[in-house]
């Protein structure tokens, strides 16, 4: 999906986070060795935390914007928030929703 929209300004940014069963404990360096693996085409940004009074000040902002089944809090790893192009959070999709399930979304804010 990425490699077919991006022209079009969608967009996908990738913070990796170690606060969900130690899913992410390697070092930015080794995590970026790993996605290389996968032919990741959009940016991957260095560790961060989602979660608590650490948390990056992007994560507060999307938390705080949009809440989740059980609150604003980030329950587990690849949690999605949709934003449109004036920075506004649009949507939250939880984990085991895949980007393939609300590309109509990403179509409409295009």
């Amino acid at each position: 999906m990425y490699g077919r929209l991006k022209d079009r300004g969608f967009e996908i940014l990738a913070f990796p986070c170690n606060q969900f069963g130690s899913q992410e404990p390697g070092t930015n360096e080794d995590i970026k060795k790993f996605v290389a693996g996968y032919n990741v085409q959009f940016p991957v940004f260095a560790k961060i935390k989602v979660n608590g009074d650490e948390a990056h000040p992007l994560f507060k902002f999307l938390r705080a914007k949009l809440s989740g089944i059980l609150g604003s809090s980030i329950k587990w790893n690849f949690t999605k928030f949709l934003v449109n192009r004036e920075g506004v959070p649009v949507q939250r999709f939880a984990p085991p929703n895949k980007p393939l399930n609300f590309e109509e979304e990403i179509i409409k804010l295009l």
